[in-house]
């Protein structure tokens, strides 16, 4: 039994893995993040700034639970073929957005960096892609709490306008936004535990915190072990062929 629609994932350029953890786990995983980061759910006095950057780089616990879902690795085989993908040891980076005024615009349209550079000297976004991204939950998301917007597509738009390319993410945010700007949007919601599996291609942006609660959401990628191309086989190719 398929855990994921991937023909949605093709003609989408995202997929929402429901429950890939337990609830309990995405809880679990928010309150190691509070403590980590001084701050108390109970305690709105010490939420001054917009976004927080919270981190997990052991995997131990709630976190590797996380990692270790065996339905994220069911679909993530699902999507870029058994043995195309290298697992994550770590959640990774999570901003945590709180519900106050932004004090800057960090909302543009992008797609992540997906591809070292050679030298070792950080990552590029290329043409031909070397991860996809993964949005885990671990609070509860509706279309107030800030969560990531999507342009449903918009993965076959960027794979064109970036073909042949390996540039800075910062050069690349205004070639894929305008290649993309026609395409409807869609929102990262959901419940602690669910996850949004997502093609390197497709544009994305943050948004304004509108709720009253703090919105906790990792973002990391997810290692292919070849480089992307449209003349592979899995989902991942079919989806920009």
């Amino acid at each position: 039994m398929a855990i994921i629609d991937v023909d949605r994932f093709i003609a989408d350029g995202f997929v929402k893995l429901e429950g890939a953890v337990p609830r309990e786990v995405g809880d679990a995983a928010r309150a190691l993040l509070w403590r980590q980061m001084g701050l108390s759910p109970d305690d709105r006095a010490g939420w001054k700034q917009p976004v927080v950057w919270a981190s997990d780089l052991t995997g131990v616990g709630a976190f590797g639970q996380l990692m270790r879902s065996p339905r994220l690795a069911a679909a993530l085989d699902e999507i870029c073929g058994p043995g195309g993908w290298a697992p994550r040891g770590a959640l990774g980076m999570v901003p945590v957005r709180f519900p106050l005024p932004p004090t800057v615009d960090d909302r543009g349209w992008h797609i992540d960096a997906n591809a070292a550079i050679p030298d070792g000297g950080g990552y590029l976004c290329s043409g031909r892609p070397e991860s996809m991204l993964l949005l885990v939950l671990l609070s509860d998301v509706g279309p107030d709490d800030a969560p990531t917007r999507i342009r449903v597509g918009s993965h076959r738009d960027a794979a064109a306008a970036m073909a042949g390319l390996a540039i800075d993410p910062f050069e690349a945010g205004p070639l894929v936004d305008a290649a993309s700007a026609h395409r409807p949007l869609a929102y990262a919601t959901g419940i602690p535990g669910d996850m949004y599996l997502v093609h390197p291609f497709t544009v994305h942006a943050a948004d304004e915190h509108r709720g009253a609660e703090p919105r906790f959401m990792s973002q990391g990628p997810v290692f292919l072990t070849e480089p992307l191309t449209p003349e592979g086989g899995n989902a991942l190719a079919r989806a920009i062929a």
